[in-house]
């Protein structure tokens, strides 16, 4: 009765007696990983719990008047077959940890907005179609995980959330995201990959200690201007999506340390990123660029990505000028990018006519080639007339391969073997030996 901590997790117990209600100092109960299903009724008499633990046990119901456990500063749930919360888990006014992730909730109560000491909350992994308004009364609320569900917007109201650090909507279907997002101003790190939004909302500018924004795998076409208010950004990622420009906007980010944006459609990086003077590592694989701008090389990159197959962080790239603008620009031996073909293999360079020529060109076809080329070398001191620069052209044919040259010395000496053993040759014995050491010393 004086049991202060439980742990019984990761066994093979298929039953909590009722008379654990008679350890009534218990603080610490963890019950994970067992072939439980339910949680006896006497359990909310352990007033004195403020951990409960009772990850993956095939749990589909809580007790109903788990509100009674008025003391409970966490509770784990993950990994069950929860499908509703009772009403009364709005009485765990103490409650600063709730961790319902992986189950398969497709409603959050209204009264999930009277956890109001409430600072982390896990729902990801669920069914949920929509989020609460009265999510925002949670003030002190740190971390929101509500990817992997079906959420196709956010409540306004979470603007609420004032004390946010880390805000994680991965894998939903949202299209847009509220403004008031804009008033998290604590907000560090926001997770939108996955999901369907087609613009990012100018608001995001005002979320002033954001330091990691992923925006992977959506169908943006474009980022607001207002991104280049964000300071303290550190990482920014963008890949797979439809953007055909970046805001010249984008090198005020002067924390940035990573930027990727692999695999849309851009045909230009504005040189103002060059701005972005602690940027160590960009990544445009997979777009659509001619060139890049020279400003690049004010930058300490330490990476820098444009092709899939590439084999090192940095290439030896060369000044050039753009015959549009007159501009300078840097180019090297990847641009301007070449499509990715989906069903290459190879990992050659792109680099377009070498390319293209191995991919059109069959094995046979190639030796065919190899065999009967003509290399011309022109010798072009005197510039005379057509017919002159013709005979001062110098023919040189295939070499045989070193193979061919094994067989076609071991054919002559067989050859050799055979007339000195034939007879009645010794007549022209001498003249066949010499004709053959010619051959010989030719090959």
């Amino acid at each position: 009765m004086q049991l202060v901590e439980l742990d019984l997790s990761r066994n093979d117990i298929p039953e909590i007696p009722e008379s654990i209600s008679f350890c009534r100092a218990l603080q610490v109960a963890d019950f994970s990983g067992n072939p439980l299903t339910r949680l006896p009724e006497s359990f909310p008499e352990l007033q004195n719990l403020t951990c409960l633990s009772v990850n993956d046990i095939s749990l589909q119901a809580l007790p109903e008047n788990i509100g009674n456990l008025y003391n409970l500063a966490s509770l784990e749930l993950r990994e069950n077959l929860l499908t509703y919360l009772p009403e009364s888990l709005a009485q765990l006014q103490r409650l600063e940890e709730l961790d319902l992730g992986n189950n398969e909730l497709y409603h959050l109560p209204e009264t999930i907005g009277a956890l109001f000491n409430l600072k982390d909350l896990w729902l990801d992994g669920n069914q949920l179609a929509e989020i609460p308004q009265e999510v925002g009364n949670l003030k002190n609320l740190l971390c929101l995980d509500v990817s992997e569900n079906k959420l196709e917007c956010l409540p306004e109201e979470i603007s609420g959330l004032t004390s946010l650090t880390d805000l994680l909507v991965s894998q939903n279907l949202l299209q847009v995201l509220p403004d008031g997002i804009g008033k998290l101003r604590r907000l560090s790190i926001l997770k939108v990959d996955q999901n369907k939004l087609i613009q990012l909302t100018d608001s995001i500018g005002d979320c002033e200690s954001l330091t990691e924004l992923v925006l992977t795998e959506n169908q943006l076409q474009s980022l607001p201007k207002s991104i280049g208010k964000l300071k303290k950004l550190n990482n920014l990622n963008a890949d797979r999506n439809k953007l055909t420009s970046l805001p010249k906007e984008v090198g005020g980010c002067c924390s940035l340390n990573v930027f990727s944006v692999r695999d849309n459609r851009l045909s230009r990086i504005p040189s103002e990123i060059s701005q972005a003077t602690e940027l160590h590592v960009l990544d445009v694989a997979g777009n659509r660029l001619t060139y890049l701008p020279i400003s690049l090389t004010t930058l300490k990159l330490k990476a820098l990505w444009l092709s899939d197959n590439q084999s090192q962080p940095l290439l030896t790239f060369q000044t050039d000028t753009d015959p549009e603008t007159g501009e300078k620009i840097l180019t090297c031996v990847l641009l301007p990018q070449m499509p990715s073909e989906p069903g290459c293999q190879d990992n050659l360079p792109r680099c377009g006519a070498l390319e293209s020529l191995v991919n059109e060109m069959s094995d046979e076809t190639w030796n065919e080639r190899a065999v009967n080329r003509v290399s011309a070398i022109r010798f072009l001191e005197d510039e005379k007339d057509e017919e002159e620069n013709e005979m001062r052209t110098l023919l040189r044919r295939a070499t045989p391969h070193p193979g061919e040259l094994k067989n076609m010395k071991k054919t002559v000496e067989n050859l050799r073997n055979d007339m000195n053993a034939a007879k009645g040759l010794d007549s022209n014995k001498n003249e066949v030996n010499n004709a053959i050491d010619r051959v010989t010393t030719s090959v």
